[in-house]
């Protein structure tokens, strides 16, 4: 009979239970979070290895692939790990074996593979019925001694078989070859380093346990990438980043000029910052390139072969190569952050963040531990050896009488263990040897191994008893694998090189970034914006929304700031490339900047850095500023003037000559020298002229010297000398005394 399908209890609603939904999913989640974390996302900082990797190493060393070895099919080595020890997707573990066996993602590959395994474009490995792989000599260290219970092994998932839950790990492989992960609530990541660097580390840190991180760092210089790259960050954040295990690393590509005869020059990049796909990183820049975002550049050429060779063609040989590659660092993945999380498994159980000192310790730690077990298993094999040799030896010195029981006995085994005291084991050992082991030689070969294997057991015994032996032996094994690793290796040199990031204004950066074009900016009187292309002598003929009209139009670069100055005292800073273009009527400058609604545009000019602007406000109040105290970085702007309602800001003019003269709406005109306004970064201003009602109209600085001149509605000039202005210059704050005759009715300077 099959199942049921009622359920319990006839299918009426009895036993149905409640279950509060809060406490079941916190339960579920936090066993979902705890298996991520332990399972899944996070190494062991003993052998620096996921459970995935793990699988696929031990899952190698049964198959006996061996570096000496030939090779299986990589479907092979799939299936093992998926059927005895990793209940997950075929493609899971497929892509975590591929990862091992790439020398541009793993900076000592734990797997040798044979046929298409991807590349740094990007590319995907072929399937994994046609790939085929073995074990590197990295493998076997971190394989090294696990038949000897160096560690503990664990039932796999259906319980039929076992897996190491560590591997002994004699190679420093988590920061050698580095994670990357995201559990649930943490994340991991760890750049590669270079192995003989870890190993002096390791070194140091055996003779002196309480050597700081900053000593550390004399030998860790910092991460190794496998794709090379310049490091730029600051002796002092990397330090920092270690000490505390977390932080970043900024990585730079390797690049050369190249000369092409005449004057003419490349720029060649010979590596890429570490993780980045080349073919994308072209095709981005590419992108730029297309959207003008990169006037200094030319082209980008891929030329790469075995090895990356990427040609940057300036656009004239003019340009800066310096300047040039910081426009590229700044746009393009050119330049790259790469995080150091070092969040893993300490002691195997619990994810903790540690310092470059801590993963070391942990490690040797772990080292010394396998050590101990393995000599333990060594003595306990030795000690069954010898007492296998001292029954040997005595069916050696009696091998007549042996002979004679085991012929005549009905149960020779009980008679020995009587008559020579023998063990079980020993009896058994002698019963089942050969007679062609019954030569004459045989005893002084047993002899000999006997005084061997004693001489060490006392050897082990004493290794045991002594923690400086112990360490002294770890030495010997990382001062091997030093050797092994060592710069002068191919596999060992160190790849990746520190530099300090050239010292490059950013203005110039941004500059070379934008084309350089000249276009003419047009505002109007409700507040539109906009940029036509070229010098425009002529604004009449441009076209307006209804009932608006234009307030205001001058000549700039693509490459200026300009400045805008509204009524509220604030000044906005916008990069006159990111105008819209003269079709139609431009946008409201509100959806450029962050301007208040009941305020309106001043003015607008280019910003040029050498200035400095005299500030007016309505009731006559007003100071100086330099030009390079106004410019705002955010689209909120920079409040310069302070002004209350019903004042506001009415006017802001460069600075010129040495005196002011300045008109209200009552037609009183006061001259004063320039020296009395004070300079200031912000603030309210001082008085610069005395009205009943009313306020200012119109001033202007000029040279005392040269005379003050206005224009009337004819555009005729006049001009008053020192000598004729007499009467008018005063003190400021004076309220001054009808204009002179001739003066404009506008009551302006023209």
């Amino acid at each position: 009979m099959g199942k049921s399908l009622v359920p319990p209890g006839g299918g009426d609603d009895d036993n149905i239970e409640p279950v509060d939904l809060k406490k079941a999913l916190e339960e579920r989640y936090l066993a979902y979070a705890l298996s991520t974390i332990m399972n899944r996302a996070l190494p062991d900082v003993r052998d620096g290895l996921k459970p995935v990797h793990r699988r696929i190493v031990h899952a190698m060393r049964l198959l006996r692939l061996n570096p000496d070895q030939g090779f299986a099919k990589c479907a092979r080595i799939v299936g093992e790990v998926m059927g005895k020890f990793h209940p997950h997707g075929d493609q899971s573990i497929y892509d975590a074996l591929v990862r091992l066996a790439q020398d541009f993602s793993v900076r000592y590959p734990l797997v040798d593979g044979q046929g298409n395994f991807g590349n740094i474009d990007g590319d995907n490995a072929a399937a994994m019925r046609y790939t085929e792989a073995r074990m590197t000599d990295v493998s076997v260290l971190l394989l090294e001694g696990i038949t000897e219970d160096a560690v503990d092994f664990r039932p796999t998932y259906n319980e039929e078989d076992e897996e190491p839950s560590v591997l002994p790990g004699a190679f420093p492989n988590l920061l050698a070859n580095g994670s990357s992960g995201i559990a649930v609530g943490m994340a991991t990541s760890i750049p590669p380093h270079n192995a003989a660097e870890l190993c002096d580390a390791a070194l140091h840190l055996i003779e002196n346990p309480g050597a700081t991180v900053a000593r550390l760092v004399e030998f860790v210089q910092g991460p190794d990438f496998p794709t090379g790259g310049i490091i730029v960050d600051s002796r002092a954040s990397i330090l920092e980043a270690y000490e505390t295990g977390r932080g970043s690393f900024r990585v730079r590509a390797k690049w050369h000029q190249e000369d092409q005869g005449r004057g003419t020059w490349h720029l060649v990049v010979t590596e890429i910052p570490y993780g980045v796909q080349k073919a994308r990183l072209i095709e981005k820049t590419a992108e730029l390139l297309m959207a003008r975002k990169l006037p200094l550049l030319e082209d980008i050429r891929d030329e790469s072969a075995e090895d990356i060779r990427i040609v940057l063609v300036p656009k004239s040989r003019s340009v800066d190569p310096g300047l040039l590659m910081e426009s590229l660092f700044k746009l393009t993945e050119l330049e790259s952050r790469f995080p150091l999380n070092m969040n893993v498994l300490s002691r195997g159980k619990v994810p903790n963040v540690l310092s470059l000192k801590d993963v070391l310790r942990e490690w040797l730690e772990h080292r010394r531990e396998v050590l101990v077990r393995r000599s333990r298993h060594r003595l306990g094999e030795i000690e069954r050896r010898l007492e296998i040799l001292g029954g040997y030896l005595i069916a050696y010195l009696n091998i007549d009488e042996v002979i004679r029981i085991i012929r005549e006995e009905d149960e020779p085994k009980q008679v020995m263990m009587a008559r020579w005291d023998l063990t079980d084991t020993q009896a058994e050992a002698i019963l089942n040897m050969r007679l062609r082991a019954l030569r004459k030689l045989e005893e002084f070969e047993i002899r000999k191994e006997f005084d061997g294997l004693s001489a060490e057991k006392s050897q082990i015994e004493a290794l045991l008893a002594s923690e400086a032996k112990q360490w002294a032996t770890i030495k010997w094994e990382i001062g091997k694998v030093r050797e092994e690793y060592g710069p002068e290796t191919d596999i060992g040199r160190r790849r990746t090189e520190f530099a300090d990031a050239p010292e490059v204004d950013l203005d110039d950066i941004a500059q070379a970034m934008i084309e350089r074009e000249p276009v003419t900016i047009v505002v109007s009187e409700k507040g539109w914006l906009r940029a036509l292309k070229g010098h425009l002598s002529d604004t009449s003929a441009l076209s307006f929304k209804e009932g608006d009209a234009l307030k205001l139009a001058f000549h700039a670069q693509t490459t200026d700031k300009l400045l805008l100055f509204t009524t509220g005292g604030k000044f906005y800073t916008i990069g006159a490339d990111r105008l819209p273009g003269g079709r139609g009527h431009g946008e409201p400058v509100r959806i450029i900047v962050d301007m208040e609604n009941d305020q309106d545009i001043v003015t607008a000019f280019v910003h040029d850095a050498g200035r400095k602007l005299l500030l007016v406000s309505h009731q006559g109040n007003g100071f100086v500023v330099p030009e390079t105290e106004v410019v705002a970085n955010t689209r909120k702007g920079r409040q310069v003037m302070n002004v209350k309602t019903p004042d506001e800001a009415r006017m802001c003019l460069p600075v010129e000559g040495d005196h002011v003269a300045i008109v209200g709406e009552n037609r009183k005109m006061l001259v004063f020298p320039l020296s009395e306004i004070p300079e200031m970064t912000r603030g309210k201003g001082v008085r610069l002229q005395k009205y009943k009602d009313g306020g200012v109209l119109d001033l202007k600085t000029f040279a005392l010297e040269s005379g003050l001149s206005w224009q009337d509605s004819a555009d005729r000039t006049f001009v008053r000398t020192r000598e004729e202005l007499l009467e008018w210059i005063g003190n400021r704050a004076a309220a001054g005394r009808m204009v002179p005759k001739g003066f404009p009715r506008t009551g302006k300077f023209g």
